[in-house]
């Protein structure tokens, strides 16, 4: 068999004929001639070392024990380490290799704790492991050797004297400890204090909130609610002018129907006026004053009808107006008419008017004089014995009062109403009338 191969956890190292140097295989195959050519294999594998020094005395001269894990193989990677490998563990195995591995990493990590207190290694083991790792790599890496990984397993000595650094620091650790749990239960206080202050911050903030929303609240509604009374009042009285203005159009055309029936009312008077004056002027004045009286009145009438026509065209408050100011005018000037014609009639007949007057107004006279008399509301009378009593008494009171008004009525006007001739008068009158 001339081929050989080999896995990658092992080198092969071809060497004799045209093989100088010799040829260096880290998992492959190779042709190899017999007789002049010769094949030697070596292992790559990982090597675990378990690194033990014993009572080894540090810088103060303590003696400790370590126990450090090793990992390390042969570089098979590297050309020249794996050349230097060949040199030194050609021929060996595993265990010889791992030995002289294992001599050679003792004896730096003796130094190392030679170099080292206690403390420093106890308490460092990471700079511990970090300078074995540094110095050991350097030495085995000479003889092809890497050292993957170290770490320090194991610390103890004879003598106690990690176990007394171990209650010095215990102490100090509960010490510190109890110092700790004081100080958080400090500041467990502390931080509920706070958390009480800002519970209490945030429940006033939030009843602060919740009142200006209150007051918000209260505040927007007062205004919703006076915008809706508003309305509701704007509402109540456009109804209410809506209402007065119906009545008041009702009663203008209640006034419109007045003002026509006192229109019909005046044109009437007016009518039963012309007749009367008419009347007068056929029986009093000459024909000619009369036709001229009588056309005079019945221009005048036609200028009033006219007025009367355009009166009721016009605005109803205004027909109102104008048609009471005429209808005024016409009875003043009816009541005029009439008193210009008792004046005549009172100066042709004098006496006799003057004493019609007075009769007229006789009835008015016994009334004011009887009017004592009848408001009052108990009369209390006290005879002597020498007259009369009780009603008699009170009606002939009121008649002998009424006995003297003829002298009265001649003291005042001069006119003896014993003496004219009543019925005359009065016939008279009634006929002005």
């Amino acid at each position: 068999n001339m081929f050989y191969t080999c896995g990658p956890n092992e080198a092969m190292v071809v060497s004799g004929f045209c093989r100088s140097p010799p040829l260096m295989i880290a998992g492959g195959r190779v042709f190899v001639v017999p007789c002049v050519q010769q094949i030697q294999r070596i292992s790559l594998n990982t090597l675990t070392l378990n690194v033990k020094s014993d009572k080894v005395y540090t810088r103060h001269g303590v003696p400790i024990s370590v126990t450090g894990i090793a990992q390390m193989k042969i570089q098979g990677q590297n050309k020249q380490m794996l050349a230097a490998a060949c040199q030194m563990f050609m021929g060996k195995s595993e265990p010889e290799i791992a030995q002289i591995a294992l001599e050679t990493l003792e004896g730096h990590q003796r130094a190392i704790i030679a170099h080292l207190t206690v403390e420093e290694i106890y308490k460092d083991r990471k700079k511990f492991s970090e300078q074995v790792f540094k110095v050991a790599s350097s030495d085995l890496v000479n003889m092809g050797i890497s050292v993957v990984s170290y770490t320090l397993k194991d610390v103890h000595d004879d003598q106690d004297y990690l176990h007394s650094l171990g209650k010095a620091r215990t102490a100090q650790v509960q010490k510190d400890a109890r110092i700790g749990e004081a100080q958080n239960k400090r500041d467990a206080v502390i931080r509920e204090a706070h958390a009480m202050q800002v519970k209490v911050s945030a429940q006033y903030k939030n009843e602060i909130d919740m009142a200006k929303a209150q007051r918000d609240y209260e505040l927007k509604k007062a205004a919703y609610d006076t915008e809706v009374n508003t309305k509701k009042a704007e509402s109540e009285m456009a109804y209410q002018l809506q209402v007065a203005k119906t009545k008041q159009r009702i009663e203008e055309e209640k006034m419109q129907v007045q003002v026509v029936e006192r229109t019909q009312q005046i044109t009437l008077q007016e009518q039963e006026i012309t007749r009367r004056e008419k009347e007068l002027e056929a029986k009093v004045k000459k024909p000619a004053e009369a036709e001229r009286y009588r056309l005079e009145k019945l221009a005048e009438a036609h200028r009033l009808k006219l007025i009367m026509e355009a009166e009721a065209e016009a605005e109803s408050i205004r027909v109102k107006g104008e048609a009471e100011a005429f209808a005024v005018e016409a009875k003043g000037r009816a009541e005029a008419e009439q008193m210009a014609k008792k004046a005549e009639a009172f100066q042709e007949y004098k006496d006799g008017a003057m004493v019609d007057m007075l009769l007229e107004k006789l009835p008015l006279m016994v009334e004011e004089i009887s009017r004592p008399l009848c408001q009052a509301q108990k009369i209390t009378m006290v005879s002597s014995g020498g007259g009369e009593v009780g009603a008699s008494k009170l009606s002939g009171e009121v008649l002998d009062i009424m006995t003297r008004l003829p002298d009265t009525v001649e003291k005042l006007t001069g006119v003896n109403i014993s003496q004219v001739t009543f019925i005359t008068s009065f016939i008279k009158l009634s006929n002005l009338g």
